[in-house]
């Protein structure tokens, strides 16, 4: 490995903090600027910034659960350990950039912005809400853009990462 291959994985780090960093000043300004279950409409009928606290995991399952303080802590429990195996992948394969490196990173961050919070304050605040004809989107913030757009290049990654190399068509290499 040379030296220009090894400092990589200070560069995702730094994605991932960049992640945790956005994350932290988006929510500390709904909090500040928007009261809890008001909105800002941004795009009419489209588009609004909320202001939410989800106690539960992704489109709040587990919100009304008769344990949430186990559910807590499960949850903190479960993103630590996911974070913890994706910080492995991204050590192990930190050495370039490529599509899987950079979801890495993506979700790394995202996970430590989420698991922050529940650690800090017992529940994520949500605060972007978006309305799609009749349907609303529940309501998320930039940590679960981040791991969404992580798992997605993850799968396009495996999808069209890994093609073998085309052989000649003379049979030659």
């Amino acid at each position: 490995m040379s030296l220009t291959s090894a400092i990589r994985l200070p560069w995702l780090l730094l994605i991932s903090l960049a992640v945790f960093t956005a994350d932290r000043w988006t929510k500390t300004w709904v909090e500040a600027h928007i009261a809890l279950g008001s909105a800002i409409p941004v795009i009419d009928h489209i588009f609004r910034l909320s202001h939410w606290t989800n106690e539960g995991a992704a489109f709040s399952m587990f919100a009304e659960s008769a344990s949430p303080h186990l559910v807590r802590w499960g949850l903190i429990g479960f993103t630590i350990i996911a974070s913890i195996a994706v910080l492995i992948a991204m050590v192990r394969l930190g050495h370039r950039f490529t599509l899987t490196t950079i979801a890495l990173a993506l979700i790394f961050g995202g996970a430590l912005g989420n698991v922050h919070d529940r650690i800090e304050y017992g529940s994520v605040v949500d605060f972007l809400e978006v309305h799609i004809f009749s349907y609303h989107w529940p309501d998320f913030n930039v940590a679960d853009s981040a791991v969404v757009i992580g798992a997605c290049l993850l799968v396009l990654d495996s999808i069209w990462g890994h093609r073998p190399a085309a052989e000649p068509a003379d049979g030659t290499q």
